[in-house]
């Protein structure tokens, strides 16, 4: 979980810094560029929880599959 929050906050650093940059190339207004800047990785950033979420079920799904036959992903209800 500490990895998971620690990639998180620098994933949502690094955002910030890419959004306002090329906000402020595109606007050459720091004001317009601050605020598309805060706010577009603000929501990245917790949409990169879900999908962190996301793959690291797909991991574990993937891990309890067995080596042959059907995949994980594929429900075991609608495979038979």
């Amino acid at each position: 979980m500490k990895r998971t929050v620690a990639k998180t906050l620098t994933y949502s650093v690094m955002h910030l810094i890419v959004a306002f940059t090329v906000a402020y190339v595109l606007t050459r207004d720091w004001r317009a560029a601050l605020a598309i800047g805060m706010v577009e990785p603000l929501f990245q950033t917790i949409a990169f929880v879900f999908h962190e979420r996301a793959w690291a079920r797909a991991d574990t799904r993937n891990a309890a599959a067995p080596e042959h036959g059907t995949p994980a992903w594929v429900s075991r209800s609608t495979a038979s």
